[in-house]
């Protein structure tokens, strides 16, 4: 399976947020989104837009102000590259039907279960991985 570019992004993004420093609250500091942006070489217009449903989702969140910015809401274990993924782009499912014309009712029904199981594989192992795996920070 391949990640989205989206999904990259706001991995890349998490990543260096949960490498952060945590401030004298305990809390993860805010960081400006152009910050980020040029620590992971990713432009910040996207980024933005990425950043945006990881605020919608409960993953992150936006501090406004003249030095607002975004702070991980959740504890890096806490947080699964599903979480991201399904933030960024939506629920993962497959889809392997293509038609309904003569006999092909039998295969599409084949098909479906195949990328049914796939898709299913692909959101467990997802699940079981945490931002704090990829960061190596547990």
């Amino acid at each position: 399976m391949k990640l989205t570019r989206a999904s990259c992004y706001a991995l890349h993004a998490l990543a260096h947020m949960a490498g952060l420093k945590l401030d004298k609250n305990g809390k993860s500091p805010i960081i400006a989104s152009h910050k980020v942006a040029d620590a992971r070489g990713v432009p910040e217009r996207f980024l933005l837009k990425v950043l945006k449903p990881l605020v919608t989702a409960g993953i992150l969140d936006s501090v406004k102000g003249p030095s607002g910015g975004y702070r991980l809401r959740k504890n890096p274990s806490s947080v699964t590259v599903l979480d991201v993924i399904e933030a960024v782009d939506g629920p993962i499912r497959a889809q392997g039907s293509i038609s309904d014309a003569g006999n092909s009712a039998a295969i599409n029904a084949r098909l479906e279960k195949i990328g049914k199981e796939s898709a299913d594989a692909v959101k467990a192992y997802y699940r079981k991985t945490s931002l704090a795996d990829i960061t190596g920070k547990k």
